[in-house]
């Protein structure tokens, strides 16, 4: 007793194989996973076959399918030696074989597998395609239950059964996470056959397409610009090599410090703005910086991008218990009390403060925040705002009571703290609000310049209230020229 699994090819009889053809000659029974497919029309004569295409309309999910399809070949071949057939390639897109094959070992039922020409090799001669030119395979189905797919816009995408206009709908969802909309992509309609059909449409369109069905593929070529990961790691350790930059070879970690807090800031500037096409730029500056002091890492034999990207998805899923677990949390509230709890037993010792960790380096401002978040986590706080704005008037009062540099330096550094406070009580970014502050001043400051040059006068020269005015008119004309701007 044992299974005989063989591939039925992509298309007609004709790309049977000679070896198959002999064993589906001799073999009974024969059951196929579906009958839906050009090959079984052109079985040997006198072939007695049963398919499951039955239960394609009663599973709850594929996965409840093909877990009963393999149980049933399974107690079937414990009886008797019996034949599967699949469409393609055994190990083509054929997920009951994988559970078939590994089940059938643990069971120590016999499996032999007949390799048959897959959906792949009549694709590659459709788009006159060479394979091993980075060529990527994936499953449809599987791809589109992706928020982002893990492919690679470098090199060419190849998508089996794409079986459905509704799963093409799906698909191209999932795929313009990663390509333009508009990206041209062929479907290719029963490679192989005689019905072969190509059709060259942008990705946005796929579903519409009144030709989908079983034997419908996708092809999706590279971008014309490199845009992966893997191809700025490559541009950037192609600059560190010894026929790269000079520029960049002679740079260190330290070296690149002030440069990666410049294009922060910028990230940030860009942000304040509402600037779409400044943040993509700075966040590919700063994405550089990244992939740059990983390379040098990787040099000293520190650790490398992998191990950095690694480390940042173990860690996202492992704080996430409530995405990527059986956690339950009402609100954002316990998730960051939970990302807490979970980043101290990570560590494996308690901190011996609640400010632990908070980094030294980080703004003023932004680091008087940090702390005052951690400290009302635990109660720590006003019972109200109304109490947060009386302390800021009690700091006003000091600060203008103290005499002494040293005092004044103090008061005004209690008051800042305190208006820091009421940021956060108000749901505020204190940093990025002084950020907006600055740029507003200097943006109504640059307009006090113009009118005052237009007037050929002299800023230095005008008294409180001759600036006053211009300063006036420059928020007025400001105000006028971009009414939704922040101005």
């Amino acid at each position: 007793m044992g299974i005989t699994i063989v591939g039925l090819g992509p298309g007609n009889g004709r790309l049977l194989t000679r070896e198959v053809w002999d064993v589906l000659t001799g073999a009974t029974p024969v059951y196929l996973r579906t009958s839906r497919h050009p090959a079984v029309a052109d079985l040997p004569p006198h072939v007695v076959y049963s398919s499951f295409d039955a239960l394609y309309d009663t599973a709850d999910s594929f996965a409840t399918l093909y877990e009963t399809i393999v149980q049933e070949l399974l107690r079937l071949g414990q009886a008797q030696d019996i034949c599967y057939a699949v469409p393609g390639h055994p190990f083509v897109g054929e997920s009951t074989v994988t559970r078939l094959v590994a089940q059938a070992k643990a069971q120590g039922v016999p499996v032999r597998v007949l390799p048959g020409l897959s959906f792949i090799e009549p694709m590659l001669t459709a788009l006159a395609l060479d394979a091993l030119d980075g060529t990527q395979i994936f499953d449809a189905i599987e791809l589109a239950a992706y928020h982002y797919p893990p492919v690679n816009p470098d090199v060419p995408l190849l998508l089996g059964q794409v079986y459905s206009r509704m799963l093409a709908g799906e698909l191209k969802l999932t795929l313009t996470a990663v390509y333009p909309h508009e990206h041209r992509v062929k479907l290719v309609h029963a490679a192989g056959t005689p019905a072969e059909q190509i059709e060259e449409l942008p990705l946005y369109t796929i579903d519409h397409s009144p030709h989908i069905d079983h034997l419908t593929s996708l092809y999706v070529p590279p971008l014309p610009y490199k845009a992966s990961l893997a191809s700025l790691a490559e541009t950037v350790a192609v600059l560190r090599s010894p026929e790269g930059c000079p520029w960049d070879q002679e740079q260190t970690p330290q070296s690149m410090r002030s440069g990666f807090l410049e294009e922060a800031h910028e990230v940030l500037e860009a942000l304040d703005n509402d600037d779409v096409d400044g943040l993509r730029e700075e966040l590919g500056d700063l994405l550089y910086h990244l992939v740059m002091q990983t390379q040098m890492a990787s040099e000293g034999e520190d650790f490398t991008l992998s191990d950095v990207i690694a480390g940042i998805e173990r860690k996202l899923k492992q704080r996430h218990p409530h995405v990527w677990g059986d956690w339950q949390v009402a609100n954002s509230a316990e998730v960051l009390h939970n990302w807490e709890v979970l980043k101290q037993a990570e560590k494996g010792q308690p901190s011996t403060s609640l400010l632990d960790g908070i980094p030294p380096a980080l703004p003023a401002l932004a680091q008087s925040q940090k702390i005052q978040t951690k400290v009302a986590g635990v109660g720590f706080d006003w019972p109200d705002v109304a109490g947060v704005l009386a302390k800021v008037a009690e700091e006003v009062a000091e600060l203008q009571m103290a005499v002494s540099p040293a005092e004044k330096t103090a008061e005004f550094g209690d008051l800042l703290f305190v208006l820091v406070n009421l940021a956060r009580w108000l749901e505020i970014d204190a940093e990025a609000a002084l950020r907006e502050a600055n740029g507003r001043f200097a943006r109504r400051f640059r307009k006090v310049e113009e009118l005052a040059a237009r007037r050929g006068l002299t800023l230095a020269a005008l008294d409180f209230a001759a600036l006053d005015e211009l300063w006036e008119q420059a928020k007025s004309v400001l105000a006028n020229d971009a009414p939704s701007a922040k101005v």
